[in-house]
């Protein structure tokens, strides 16, 4: 029997109807063969970031178990968010229907052209950290060396992002 990997992805949308995008998202991965959800964080409403001129997301973490690699993952969550959005974003940090990011996969440190583990900046992001925090608080990250919650608790001391939660059954 092959490993099965831990991972945590972010997953956001501010077109539309928010929330059916991130269930549709989900469900799409949900009927993936080498993928189980195994954990969805509640849905959070959050400020955007970056590119500020544009409606609020709506923002959730998954826990998945799978048996493929990173780059294979990676595939499988563009063909999703394709799926979902077959404009994409027009620019980067922009509005957008689905967005799909693999946060940690197992304790696995990667940098690619197309790819890097853990993602490089959510440790700079509430409406990542918060959702990640309720269903894998404990999770370390394996650069910086510091549980999931306390990356969140040095960020809430400098950060002004707003994130509220939505409800708690999504």
């Amino acid at each position: 029997m092959m490993d099965r990997h831990s991972v945590y992805l972010s997953i956001g949308s501010n077109i539309s109807d928010k929330k059916k995008n991130l269930k549709n998202a989900i469900s799409l991965l949900r009927n993936q063969d080498k993928i189980d959800v195994a954990g969805v964080s509640p849905f959070y409403k959050t400020q955007p970031q970056n590119y500020t001129n544009q409606d609020w997301f709506i923002n959730a973490a998954l826990k998945i178990k799978t048996l493929l690699d990173p780059q294979e993952l990676l595939a499988v969550l563009k063909t999703v968010e394709k799926d979902l959005d077959k404009e994409g974003k027009a620019f980067r940090f922009g509005p957008r229907i689905i967005d799909l990011d693999i946060i940690y996969y197992d304790d696995l440190i990667l940098k690619t052209e197309h790819l890097e583990i853990p993602h490089p900046r959510m440790h700079k992001r509430c409406f990542v950290l918060i959702p990640i925090c309720d269903i894998g608080a404990h999770t370390i990250h394996p650069v910086l060396n510091l549980r999931s919650d306390e990356l969140l608790k040095k960020l809430e001391k400098q950060e002004t992002q707003k994130v509220i939660l939505l409800d708690k059954e999504n």
